[in-house]
């Protein structure tokens, strides 16, 4: 029996699985004579970019929902190793630890948050990289009102004003307001933090709107900053200033999965793997790679983005060609020609952008509205547990940009 062995069930993992289940289904080959099987750490898919949000009940799919149905296998565990030259894989479950074979490899165990050496950070600040982060961040916020009073007891600090800062500021103010109740909220403060001259200034065309909503919001932005150290009451800036806050939230960059690492090609900056159109780690046969693992000309030109806009037809086009590799068939090259940011702005609404340079084409209620189609459906894989449902959405195609008007 051949095997395609999947690590990772993220939007990459995920869809790769269910992209070599549905070609397998289409040529009518059945399980004992090719298996598909994804390890992963957990029993279920999250939703990850909505980890900003406050209700997480709905963020976790659990993987016997989608996978079962569609004839996929699958692992609870770590993959620890990747040995590229024998075609196997050790894997580290909660009963032991084991070598599995493969014949075909799709690597998209996705990215980390980065935890630069900064005194203090991994012991007192929180984020919203997993699920059991934000859960974590979410049952600190809860308890603030029963906690002792202190200096920055209603204060949260969020360092990194990327897409996740931004998303996870413009939230806290009226999840403060829940959590102290009318009495005190003249004591809720939220600070976004960053190094770069503007915040939101990658947003291009909405960068100006990003910073009205934040006033709006009543979230203050603190550009030209660094981080020096995190304590348990607060921060100390690089200026030598000091912020009291019981709440500090760390928004910093990613990078792949340190499991790249162990492969015999060079990495780009981010730790990504170089994969070609047919999504094949270059130079490494055998090996495919998908999602934040991997670096793609999507469009020939520009470099993919660690998103799910990129990750989920990345994963569905490395299921599929992977069995079209394994079994001799003429594979399937991706290609996108689009690219937008859609990005939450909390009670204010959204922004969303078109193309590389981010031009902005809608804000406000109308945005809002196509973000929570993507948060809470277009991303989503199908939960009906009918095989035929799961199978159909797993096509290697790429969607159409998400529309302009509700």
């Amino acid at each position: 029996m051949k095997r395609i062995v999947v690590i990772g069930a993220g939007f990459a993992g995920l869809w790769s699985a269910l992209g070599a289940a549905r070609k397998l289904d289409e040529l009518r080959i059945p399980s004992d004579q090719v298996e598909v099987v994804t390890v992963n750490a957990s029993n279920y898919h999250s939703i990850r970019v909505r980890n900003y949000e406050k209700n997480l009940d709905e963020t976790l799919v659990p993987l016997s929902d989608v996978l079962a149905p569609a004839g996929v296998n699958w692992i609870e565990g770590v993959v620890s190793s990747v040995n590229a030259n024998k075609g196997n894989v050790t894997v580290s479950t909660q009963t032991g630890t084991k070598s599995l074979e493969y014949d075909r490899l799709v690597i998209a165990p996705g990215s980390k948050l980065v935890h630069p050496a900064i005194p203090g950070l991994a012991e007192h600040a929180f984020d919203v990289d997993t699920y059991e982060g934000a859960r974590r961040l979410q049952q600190h916020m809860s308890a603030l009102s029963s906690a002792p009073a202190s200096a920055g007891r209603y204060t949260v600090v969020v360092v990194g004003a990327g897409l996740t800062g931004i998303e996870v500021a413009a939230e806290l103010p009226s999840r403060l307001r829940s959590v102290v109740g009318d009495r005190e909220r003249d004591v809720i403060r939220v600070i976004l933090a960053d190094r770069t001259a503007k915040i939101g200034q990658e947003m291009g065309g909405a960068q100006p709107v990003i910073e009205l909503a934040m006033k709006e919001l009543g979230v203050e932005l603190m550009p030209n900053v660094e981080l020096k150290t995190v304590d348990g009451g607060g921060v100390v800036l690089g200026n030598g200033g000091r912020i009291d806050a019981a709440t500090v939230i760390w928004c910093g960059g990613m990078r792949a999965n340190p499991l790249t690492e162990q492969l015999p090609v060079a990495l780009d900056g981010l730790g990504r793997l170089p994969v070609d159109a047919f999504l094949r780690v270059k130079t490494v046969r055998g090996v495919f790679a998908a999602g934040d693992c991997a670096r793609l000309l999507v469009d020939g030109e520009h470099p993919s983005v660690m998103s799910c806009q990129h990750s989920r037809p990345m994963g569905r086009y490395a299921g599929h060609n992977a069995v079209c590799d394994l079994l001799g068939l003429e594979m399937l090259p991706l290609r996108i020609d689009w690219y937008t940011t859609i990005l939450d702005l909390g009670p204010w609404g959204a922004v969303y952008t078109e193309g590389w340079d981010r031009h902005l084409v809608s804000q406000g209620d109308q945005a809002k509205h196509i973000k929570q189609l993507i948060n809470c459906e277009r991303i989503y894989p199908p939960r009906t547990r009918v095989r035929d449902d799961i199978l159909r959405a797993a096509a290697p195609i790429v969607q159409t940009p998400p529309a302009k008007r509700s």
